[in-house]
């Protein structure tokens, strides 16, 4: 139980409810489905997404991930297009927020390619290989995509972490 002090359920559930901020009714993408991951999806589910799809090259961590709020689910392999591609074809354009919980460096680009252009908020909180380069077309930026990185959330563990546990005891 004491997990919710740890690194992977306070970094996904502050990286989504302190850095990405969806607003209610919102989209919102989470690349990785393991304990950070479904983290996420909690926090967007806390937020009031309206859709909260899940990305990830495991199929059966999908089934689990509904308990967190997932309302769809991607598996990159089953598509011949970019996973950006097909969530900008689902979503008329691109989620609302998007938060990467893998390390993996193509996820990282693939998390920030995939929000809207005007609004798209992305969220890194992976950590990568040490010689991973990021690499993105500029006009990315230029189209008013933002790009976000995070350490534990945001969360500042003296003063942050007993609402985490107060929001776990209320379930």
């Amino acid at each position: 139980k004491v997990c919710v002090l740890s690194c992977g359920i306070s970094t996904g559930l502050g990286a989504t409810i302190n850095v990405a901020k969806p607003p209610k009714g919102s989209t919102v993408a989470i690349f990785g489905l393991g304990a950070v991951g479904l983290a996420a999806a909690e926090g967007a589910r806390i937020s009031g997404a309206s859709r909260i799809i899940g990305i990830d090259l495991n199929p059966n961590r999908f089934e689990e991930a509904k308990k967190f709020g997932c309302t769809e689910f991607i598996n990159p392999k089953d598509h011949d297009k970019p996973v950006q591609q097909v969530l900008s074809d689902m979503t008329n354009g691109g989620v609302d927020r998007s938060v990467e919980c893998t390390g993996n460096i193509h996820a990282m680009i693939q998390a920030f390619e995939c929000v809207h252009d005007g609004w798209g908020v992305a969220v890194l909180v992976g950590v990568p290989h040490k010689d991973a380069e990021f690499k993105t077309h500029p006009m990315n930026f230029l189209n008013e995509r933002t790009l976000k990185g995070t350490f534990f959330g945001n969360y500042k563990p003296r003063t942050d972490l007993p609402n985490v546990v107060e929001m776990y005891m209320k379930k």
